[in-house]
């Protein structure tokens, strides 16, 4: 069984950093396919990055292009969410996902089986 876990959310002032991480047991990252999604207050849940198996493909929203890096560590069995330029439309719960099959899915909700918590992004403006 796949278990993943966040931390590092939190709040900070507009044009900030953030770096999330996301802990995975049960299976290693080159055997999964990653990704972070977030939902704010009264919206759904959206698609934020992903990272193949490989860690080769990597996707981003077109919202946080070029101010986001979805990153891993293999021996740490971590997944990372290196945010900068943080705006005060970034703040959200933050949630890693990851799933060990490919489909054309990957880049919404129903595409991922394990999910974990959730950590909360705070950004003031």
């Amino acid at each position: 069984q796949v278990q993943v876990v966040e931390s590092g959310g939190g709040l900070v002032q507009a044009g900030g950093s953030l770096r999330l991480a996301c802990a995975a047991s049960g299976r290693t990252l080159n055997n999964l396919r990653m990704a972070w999604f977030r939902q704010g207050p009264g919206k759904d849940r959206e698609f934020v990055a992903r990272l193949s198996w490989s860690g080769t493909i990597i996707y981003y929203a077109d919202s946080v292009k070029g101010r986001f890096t979805i990153s891993r560590d293999i021996a740490k069995n971590t997944l990372y969410l290196q945010m900068n330029s943080l705006k005060p439309e970034d703040t959200a719960v933050y949630y890693c996902a990851a799933t060990e099959r490919y489909s054309s899915n990957l880049g919404n909700p129903g595409g991922y089986a394990y999910w974990g918590q959730g950590t909360q992004v705070t950004v003031s403006s």
